[in-house]
């Protein structure tokens, strides 16, 4: 038996490699059409030309130097500034030169800031005014008019009527105006009532009426009279036929009413603005300077500006002489304004129609108990605390103790009526007061006197 030896046999299939892709490229040369121009040629001194034009390369600048440049700007800056700051300190905004002279008269640029605005801060120096003078004795005087039966008006309305009777007052201080103040005109010939230190310091003064479109009328105004302790002045302009304010009687005020202010707060650009506010209190003793004024306080909104303009009741009668307002410079204060009223003004602007100062103020010489008290027979009466020797009171025989029943032959309940009686009396008035005494009444008789300080200096005069 034969044996065979088995093997193994594998086969392997390798596919051909893939035939290299044959490129087929034709080239030729382009035709002449399409063939790129060559460059012409350059002239000769062309890099002559080039070199004459073009600046020297300048070798860069170290740092040091760029540092040195930065520095020096900033620091001329820095002198710019503060010499800018300076000036408008001195000067104001107007640039040099251009602010009117001491003889110039017509289109001056207002300041806007009225620098004798009384404060409860800073003391107002008062200084010499050297206003030309208006003739005293005119015939013209102011009147107050009853508000009874007359119809609420809206805050429109009252700006409608009064706006073209509060003029701006522009006050000169060499060389230019710088004092800025409002003014009301009660009088078609042109008297204008506004404050005393409006115009204190000022050499002359102008007054722009602005008409109901808003067209500015400027008049040289004169001075007919003024007194710096009640803060009032009155100007006169030649003028014809203007716009007058009605003034209404402040005694009829009550706390709460409203009230509106007119004025040119912080200067021209914003004259004849509207504010309005209530009536915050009435006879406020306020000590201004050393000097006690008796006010309407106001929260209506009052600024530098508004000094001698109107505080307008809401039938548009004018009850006051807007003056002062309450500032601090550790505290925020909004809505203490005061206005001098009109029924204390009355008086004293008349005077200075008259006679171009105040008149000797008659005094009573005595402290009245605020509360009334009623007498047995059901009689009231107003209990007398103090008696000043020397005075008008004590030459009448009052004591302390007694109770004033009637004062120039009206029953009196209240101080302020014979506050109110007072206004109309003149030094050496002869006044009859009726009083209790014990269970008794006493007629007496009270011969005014003038106030101590206005005596003395007409003892010293002699």
């Amino acid at each position: 038996m034969n044996s065979y030896e088995q093997h193994e046999i594998v086969f392997t299939y390798r596919p051909p490699a893939p035939p290299e892709p044959v490129v087929l490229r034709y080239e030729r040369e382009l035709p002449e059409a399409m063939r790129p121009k060559p460059e012409p040629p350059l002239p000769p001194d062309l890099e002559q030309r080039l070199a004459a034009i073009a600046p020297p390369e300048q070798k860069k600048k170290g740092r040091w130097g760029v540092r040195l440049f930065v520095g020096v700007s900033l620091l001329v800056a820095m002198v710019c500034l503060g010499l800018g700051v300076w000036y408008v300190e001195q000067y104001g905004w107007a640039l040099p030169g251009s602010g009117p002279s001491a003889d110039s008269s017509a289109d001056e640029a207002p300041p806007r800031k009225d620098d004798g605005y009384y404060t409860f801060d800073t003391s107002m120096e008062n200084k010499e005014i050297t206003i030309v003078r208006y003739p005293n004795g005119g015939h013209v005087r102011l009147e107050l008019a009853s508000s009874e039966g007359l119809p609420e008006l809206t805050p429109a309305e009252i700006y409608e009527r009064v706006t073209a009777s509060t003029v701006t007052v522009l006050g000169r201080q060499s060389p230019t105006y710088n004092s800025v103040g409002t003014g009301i005109i009660f009088s078609e010939d042109g008297y204008i009532l506004t404050n005393c230190h409006v115009i204190s310091g000022c050499s002359a003064c102008k007054v722009l009426v602005t008409d109901i479109y808003g067209v500015d009328t400027q008049y040289d105004a004169t001075l007919v009279g003024f007194d710096e302790d009640m803060d009032l002045a009155v100007l006169k302009v030649e003028g014809r036929n203007l716009p007058v304010a009605v003034f209404g009687i402040s005694d009829d005020l009550q706390v709460g009413e409203p009230v509106y202010a007119i004025g040119n707060p912080l200067g021209v650009e914003l004259r004849n603005t509207l504010t309005s506010g209530i009536v915050s209190a009435i006879n406020r003793d306020v000590d201004v300077d050393g000097v006690t004024m008796t006010l309407i306080q106001t929260n209506a909104a009052l600024n530098s500006g508004n000094s001698g303009g109107p505080l307008i009741n809401q039938f548009g009668q004018v009850v006051g002489v807007n003056t002062i307002k309450m500032m601090s410079e550790y505290d925020t204060i909004e809505g203490l304004g005061f206005a001098i009223p009109s029924s204390l003004a009355l008086r004293w602007v008349n005077e200075l129609i008259e006679y171009g100062e105040l008149q000797p103020q008659p005094v009573l010489g005595v402290d009245i108990y605020r509360i009334p008290e009623v007498m047995g027979d059901g009689a009231t009466g107003l209990r007398v605390l103090t008696v000043t020797r020397g005075l008008s009171g004590d030459n009448a025989g009052l004591l302390p103790g007694d109770y004033i029943v009637a004062f120039a032959g009206e029953q009196v309940s209240r101080t302020e009526q014979i506050l109110a009686i007072r206004r109309n009396l003149r030094v050496g008035d002869q006044v009859p007061v009726r009083i209790c005494r014990n269970g008794e009444y006493l007629e007496l008789t009270m011969t005014m006197l003038a106030e101590p300080a206005a005596a003395d200096e007409r003892e010293d005069e002699e």
